[in-house]
């Protein structure tokens, strides 16, 4: 009898090992494939010579563009089905422009109208569309008012919608109010805040956001894409964050990381027609690359990372003496909150037919 159990109690045991080794085998498997499959960011670039003109963009090829890079990043085979890969019908669509440099080196209208009437005509309603950014006054210059009153969407600056007090990013790095922000005026007139409210435009209306970002340089953040572009857009008592590397390069994402911003973004566009290597917001036609290309994804970090390589390589081929390198803390800051793809090694960059 003793015999008996003796042998049962080993085939247990063996068969108790082999199943350990199954689960240590699998485990191992599976902790190998990802590493050895890491996450990787799909960039769809789309171009064509034609886009440009001495550097003035062509409407109809612009639509062409927009797409087949709406079909190639849904995957679907139509715009309208495309369309609703992002977007609901009760969504308020805001596309958001960098409108301060102007038409030549700020994104494009021309971009933003082939964007605007291909969602109008996927059926969305044009009262459920916004084209907005920070300053009434830039909307203006650049063309936005013209084009939404035309195409019947509205064109709202955040600060004229206000700033919400309820939602805001707090941090150490204190900055001098300026008038406009929401707590200017609460004090002496010396006064400094360490909060940078939200605005009503994004807490209150917007539920879809689509950047539409040139290629710009910028002094502080190396690139002012996608990230700069929506946190400097979004939020009052801002300018305390250009004042030296380090605080945008941890401010930014953090920014971006509110509820009201990333997490609302459906998709972004870079304006790749025509790009500036130097000079950060002011038109210089000798610093400027001719790419005649959109880029659509929904990986911000990665669009700027895909930008700030055209740039590089631009400069490389026209050195300055004594230039900087080009920063990227910023875009790997946002890496580890979980934004995007800063690793160029694991970013896709797909031409589209």
């Amino acid at each position: 009898m003793r015999h008996i159990i003796y042998i049962w109690v080993l085939v247990w045991l063996e068969a108790g090992l082999h199943r350990s080794a199954v689960l240590v085998a699998a485990t191992t498997k599976a902790t190998n494939d990802s590493i050895q499959a890491p996450a990787k960011a799909r960039i769809h670039a789309i171009s064509d010579p034609r886009a440009t003109s001495a550097f003035i963009p062509d409407s109809e090829v612009v639509r062409k563009l927009v797409d087949r890079g709406l079909l190639a990043l849904s995957g679907k085979t139509n715009t309208a089905t495309a369309w609703k890969v992002w977007v609901k019908p009760a969504d308020v669509v805001g596309f958001k422009v960098i409108s301060a440099p102007g038409t030549l080196t700020g994104t494009r209208p021309a971009v933003v109208e082939a964007l605007v009437e291909s969602l109008i005509q996927s059926g969305h309603p044009a009262q459920r569309i916004v084209i907005w950014d920070r300053q009434a006054r830039d909307l203006k210059t650049a063309g936005f008012q013209e084009l939404a009153r035309r195409l019947g969407v509205r064109c709202v600056a955040t600060t004229d919608a206000g700033w919400d007090g309820n939602q805001f990013y707090e941090a150490a790095a204190q900055g001098k109010l300026v008038y406009g922000d929401l707590e200017f005026g609460k004090g002496d007139r010396f006064a400094v805040g360490r909060r940078s409210h939200v605005s009503k435009l994004l807490t209150q209306e917007v539920t879809r956001i689509i950047p539409v970002t040139p290629i710009l340089t910028h002094h502080s953040g190396g690139i002012y894409g996608h990230l700069l572009s929506l946190a400097f857009g979004s939020v009052d008592n801002m300018y305390r964050f250009e004042t030296d590397s380090s605080r945008t390069e941890e401010s930014v994402p953090e920014l971006c990381a509110l509820d009201d911003l990333m997490p609302k973004v459906a998709f972004g566009v870079t304006d790749a027609l025509v790009g500036q290597v130097r000079g950060d917001d002011k038109a210089r036609l000798h610093d400027t690359i001719a790419l005649n290309e959109l880029r659509f994804g929904t990986d911000l970090v990665a669009l700027d990372v895909v930008s700030m390589s055209d740039v590089v390589g631009a400069r490389r081929a026209y050195p300055i003496e004594g230039e900087k390198p080009m920063r990227t803390d910023l875009f790997f800051n946002a890496e580890l909150l979980e934004l995007g793809i800063a690793n160029t090694n694991r970013i896709e960059l797909l031409r589209a037919p």
